[in-house]
């Protein structure tokens, strides 16, 4: 019997991550030009160009929607199930929007981490696009629901094993506070103040400064800062 080869395309979808009052945030877009339908939101992604790698094409994607040509990406999975195109809805807009004879579309997802207060630069097809905290974010067309979920679990993931990326998420100078509101948003349980203070202690390479909050209404919090330096350092038991 005669194997059935598919019609396959192969695409990059983007999670970027930003932090933002104490929530977790996702760079979401339009899908539809002139339209302002909240529920019309996806994630940033592109067919790849014939000569890309899958590299370059979720490089390309990330620029031409922020402006940022070097952004930390990492690639977590592959979505290929059969049906996660089938929508009737979502069949059109591929075809508006790349005209393609398309039987089967493959994606391979990139997550990435960007500061919120960043200036961004779009030049993407998407005129629109908009910081979404996790737990607004609606209903999205294909299978983005999920891979945002399984961001979630890479990110934790990634966290573990590299600790210094927290540090893209905040700011240059930030208080115990918003480094543990930050660790609370990723894995979406409370830490005791007492405790995370003495985690903060153990980390060699964050140190306090000698500045404090100003103009606050409440008790001024000292600052901190990571120190790439010692970091990798003690990566690799200098």
């Amino acid at each position: 019997m005669k194997s059935s080869f598919i019609h396959t395309y192969v695409s990059v979808d983007c999670v970027v991550f930003g932090f933002d009052n104490n929530q977790l945030h996702i760079l979401l877009v339009q899908r539809n030009a002139g339209e302002n339908d909240f529920n019309d939101l996806k994630l940033p992604g592109s067919l790849i160009f014939n000569e890309e790698d899958v590299d370059d094409a979720a490089h390309r994607v990330l620029y031409e929607l922020t402006g940022i040509k070097k952004m930390t990406l990492k690639q977590f999975r592959c979505f290929a199930a059969p049906d996660r195109a089938g929508n009737p809805e979502d069949m059109k807009w591929l075809d508006q929007a790349y005209q393609p004879n398309i039987n089967r579309l493959i994606t391979v997802a990139y997550l990435s981490l960007c500061k919120i207060d960043r200036k961004l630069i779009n030049i993407s097809k998407y005129r629109s696009s908009k910081w979404t905290p996790v737990s607004q974010i609606p209903k999205m067309p294909f299978d983005h629901n999920k891979i945002v979920e399984e961001s979630l679990n890479e990110i934790r993931n990634w966290v573990k094993n590299e600790p210094a990326i927290l540090f893209e998420l905040l700011p240059v100078k930030f208080t115990a506070t918003e480094l543990r509101f930050l660790y609370e948003a990723i894995y979406n349980r409370k830490h005791d103040v007492r405790n995370f203070h003495k985690k903060i202690a153990q980390m060699e390479y964050i140190y306090p400064l000698d500045e404090k909050q100003e103009n606050v209404k409440h008790r001024a919090a000292r600052y901190y800062k990571f120190d790439k330096i010692v970091y990798n350092k003690r990566k690799v038991g200098i």
